[in-house]
């Protein structure tokens, strides 16, 4: 599975997988089924209209207004909603820079431009085949700008968190995990579940260095990352929880 490393706040790289074929036609279809609705609204408003008296400057600004929210309607989501369009929101991708940064309002315009290569000049074919076959599954204008498509994963709620104490009589190691924030705790789950989905045990081992240098601890003997990161955060939940 291709990925993307996208850099947090905290400095720790995450991977996030690209957006495959399948959800990009999806988002695609989605976005060209609400510009059909609007089509059909804007013809029967021009019936409509012709047969009561609208003026024919009218009809003809309104059409002009829909061809033109049809060819910019893209990069103004983009642009404006952080690399989503309304399809893809609903499809949970976005667009992003290649480096896993927030692609920029230029990188936005360059794909833009290049929708006519790939969706117009070949009936959809080239962009299709190049998302298909490229190893980041871009199309010509993502290439073009260094943007691709990645799925995105809804923000990790602390109550969403597995790790929590067994019990109770559950007693902590670690009485300096007060020192976290739920924020905090939320990226330790991220980062955990993002090495079950790509096996990057680098991922564990400079999340669990980081929180073990914020805390002033050392990892005990005997404990290997991914555990220590589990009862950091089990201990943060048990000791939040009775401070309720």
């Amino acid at each position: 599975m291709e990925t993307v490393k996208i850099n947090t706040s905290q400095h720790v790289d995450i991977d996030y997988p690209v957006a495959g074929l399948g959800e990009r036609v999806a988002a695609y279809l989605i976005d060209l089924a609400i510009f059909m609705a609007i089509y059909l609204v804007v013809i029967f408003g021009s019936i409509v209209g012709s047969f009561s008296g609208l003026g024919e400057k009218a009809i003809i600004i309104a059409v002009i207004i829909y061809l033109a929210s049809y060819a910019f309607y893209d990069l103004t989501c983009e642009v404006l909603f952080n690399g989503q369009s309304l399809g893809k929101k609903l499809m949970k991708i976005k667009v992003v820079s290649i480096d896993g940064a927030q692609a920029s309002t230029g990188q936005y315009f360059i794909r833009w431009v290049f929708r006519i290569i790939d969706f117009t000049l070949t009936a959809n074919l080239l962009g299709f085949l190049c998302v298909a076959v490229s190893e980041k599954k871009q199309r010509v204008g993502d290439i073009v700008a260094g943007t691709t498509v990645i799925k995105t994963q809804p923000a990790t709620k602390i109550e969403h968190i597995a790790f929590h104490p067994g019990d109770e009589d559950y007693v902590p190691q670690f009485a300096s995990v007060h020192l976290l924030a739920d924020r905090d705790i939320e990226l330790v789950h991220e980062v955990i579940r993002t090495y079950y989905r790509t096996y990057n045990a680098e991922l564990i081992y400079t999340m669990s260095a980081k929180v073990a240098e914020f805390l002033g601890i050392t990892i005990p003997e005997g404990m290997n990352e991914m555990q220590f990161l589990k009862t950091v955060s089990a201990d943060y939940i048990q000791i939040t929880s009775k401070a309720v």
